[in-house]
């Protein structure tokens, strides 16, 4: 899961990033409004934590001329100011949350997750298809009860596609979400990683296939019964 942070406080901003690395939430940091706008208006981030008082424009300006481009990551607002005013003013405008700085950084990544979650339409951590369990929160995969060994980009593309199961995904998409838009490699790269991601599910589910390649366009998290019956039937020979 990739959040942008918007705020000026270099040292809390910093203080904050690692403290939700260590919760499994990969953060990227700009310390201005019309930065963030930039950012947040063209990679895709799970989540934007968006402080108000920023030193060239307002964070309600922000927050603003992000819905007003149509970018849908879930806003929370994380500020020193919480009065009522202020959280009604930001909620009108499009924020999904108002969150003060006094929060703990364990409070803030169960926040984060779960806003992420339920953007995605799910209300719980664990994610399910078939025999597959992905837990969101843990950063865990499960075949029935046998954990999948997966490194940390795996577990990523895997992540991703939990997420959006049921919607195919282009290799574009997956390298914006592994490289934050940064050092980007080849794209081929994602068919490297997709095969080795289907062949560990594959292994613990009796030869499942639960990656569907979507001839063109990417591919997709599908239950394989699901995906089985969708297939047409062959004809039968009178």
């Amino acid at each position: 899961m990739r959040v942008l942070m918007i705020e000026d406080d270099k040292a809390y901003a910093k203080s904050i990033q690692l403290s939700l690395k260590g919760e499994g939430l990969e953060v990227e940091t700009v310390g201005d409004g019309e930065g963030g706008i930039d950012l947040g208006s063209v990679y895709e981030y799970s989540a934007i934590l968006l402080d108000l008082n920023l030193p060239d424009i307002n964070g309600h300006q922000v927050l603003r001329d992000l819905r007003d481009q149509k970018v849908q990551s879930p806003v929370i607002i994380l500020s020193g100011n919480d009065h009522i005013d202020e959280q009604l003013k930001a909620l009108g405008l499009g924020a999904d949350l108002y969150l003060t700085k006094a929060i703990s950084p364990k409070v803030l990544a169960a926040q984060i997750k779960a806003l992420i979650r339920r953007s995605h339409g799910h209300s719980e951590k664990m994610v399910k298809l078939g025999r597959l369990s992905v837990d969101l929160d843990a950063r865990l995969a499960y075949i029935d009860e046998r954990q999948v060994h997966l490194t940390t980009k795996e577990f990523a593309m895997l992540e991703l596609m939990a997420l959006r199961k049921g919607n195919t995904l282009s290799k574009e998409a997956f390298v914006n979400h592994l490289y934050n838009g940064m050092d980007e490699p080849d794209p081929k790269i994602v068919d490297v990683f997709i095969c080795r991601l289907r062949k560990k599910l594959s292994d613990l589910s009796d030869g499942d296939n639960y990656i569907e390649t979507i001839w063109g366009r990417g591919y997709m998290l599908r239950d394989p019964a699901t995906a089985e019956a969708s297939k047409p039937k062959a004809a039968s020979k009178s």
